[in-house]
């Protein structure tokens, strides 16, 4: 199995109210490949938060962190000021509520779109009646990951494209079976689709060609469906809370 990925030149830049399809049928028409049935597009959800009109004033960045924050995960003092990693009104889980300061003019800051598994079903519905082909469409971001080193862009909006492979009761190659794998196929593509867009060389769309395999006839469930939260959250509290618990429990067993 093969598969190619590149990002076309030439999108310029997003103001609000712009219409995405329209604009990205354009760069699609001029680009040699075109686009084929069975295409997975991988969009930078920061082109989306521009056309959406959700720029901020950087001097109300603190705020809007606060206003995107469902739950604060840790927090962390360091010289530039504090770190807040939060669960968002997305249920994702990252710095600053994923409110992001670059590729965007001086003096603002971007929040993540409203609703990225809508915008990527529109995308794909608009593009794929421009084009008359079935592709997928996923809208991607940039977060950090527990225990690792550096980071690395995920699928937060998707639609038409298998975002979970469930390989469970199949076996591995010594015949044994597989009782906990299950592949977020969805953050692959969006990861090696980055790899060829890059964080600062104006290329915020990429194509895949080749896993045909992972795209619907439908729109499906979207990226939510990557979202691990509630009981399924081995690590829901912070260590002060996880402290805090402990001792909670404690007195209450000697109680």
């Amino acid at each position: 199995m093969s598969f190619e990925v590149w990002a076309p030149s030439g999108l310029g830049e997003i103001a609000a109210g712009d219409d995405l399809v329209v604009l990205l049928a354009g760069l699609l028409r001029s680009d040699p490949h075109g686009l084929e049935d069975g295409d997975i597009l991988v969009l930078t959800s920061k082109v989306v938060s521009k056309a959406e009109g959700r720029s901020v004033s950087a001097d109300d960045r603190e705020q809007a962190i606060t206003d995107e924050t469902v739950r604060v995960v840790a927090t962390r003092e360091h010289p530039g000021g504090v770190t807040r990693i939060v669960e968002n009104r997305l249920g994702l889980v990252m710095a600053a509520a994923g409110v992001d300061a670059s590729n965007t003019p001086v003096g603002t800051v971007l929040l993540l779109p409203v609703d990225p598994d809508g915008s990527a079903r529109a995308l794909r519905a608009g593009l794929s009646a421009a084009f008359g082909v079935r592709i997928g469409v996923i809208v991607s971001d940039t977060a950090g990951r527990p225990w690792r080193q550096g980071v690395t862009d995920i699928a937060i909006g998707a639609a038409g494209v298998v975002v979970l492979d469930d390989l469970r009761g199949q076996h591995d190659s010594f015949g044994r079976p597989l009782v906990m794998t299950v592949a977020a196929v969805a953050d692959e593509v969006t990861a090696a689709a980055e790899l060829v867009k890059g964080k600062a060389d104006g290329r915020p769309l990429a194509v895949v060609r080749g896993l045909a395999h992972l795209v619907t006839a439908d729109d499906g469930p979207g990226a939510a469906a990557l979202v691990r939260l509630g009981p399924e959250d081995m690590f829901a509290q912070g260590s002060a809370e996880a402290y805090a618990q402990g001792w909670k429990d404690a007195l209450e067993e000697r109680a």
